[in-house]
């Protein structure tokens, strides 16, 4: 069944993510929690949002969502931006440090790619691409991310 193949496929990339971090993370501590890595992965995905719109975007507090930033500054996964528009506001950017923790689950996905390019045939990887794309714009309303279309 469909649903099936995509839960599948969908687990194998969170477990390939985890093993990476634990392989990698073995003799020490992450030093990003569960937590800490959601934020990290909607403040990317966001494209250097303000603490509001973070806060807005995960439903929690502003003061909430300003400790759980605190703490990631502190760490050196973010950084806070003054907006040139308005300088009572920041913008969060992620450092180098998190692309490269982020790049643990990119890579992968990136092999995974290139071994569909080179498995199935052009119109194939062109339907499949345009599968995705009808799915995160029109089937996915619930989450909009920055750029042309709600799409990043």
């Amino acid at each position: 069944m469909l649903k099936d193949a995509f839960f599948t496929v969908y687990t194998k990339f969170k477990l390939h993510f985890y093993q990476e971090i634990f392989r990698r993370f073995q003799s020490r501590e992450a030093s990003l929690t569960t937590m800490e890595t959601f934020c990290m992965e909607s403040i990317q995905a966001l494209g250097s949002p303000t603490v509001n719109e973070f806060a807005t975007f995960m439903c929690i507090s502003t003061p909430n969502a300003a400790y759980k930033v605190n703490s990631l500054v502190e760490k050196g996964y973010i950084r806070k931006i003054r907006s040139e528009k308005d300088r009572r506001e920041y913008h969060l950017e992620v450092t180098q440090k998190y692309l490269d923790y982020y790049n643990i689950s990119t890579s992968y996905i990136a092999q995974v790619m290139e071994r569909i390019v080179e498995r199935f045939p052009p119109e194939e990887c062109a339907k499949l691409e345009e599968m995705l794309e009808i799915v995160s714009r029109e089937l996915m309303p619930e989450i909009r991310l920055p750029g042309g279309n709600g799409e990043k």
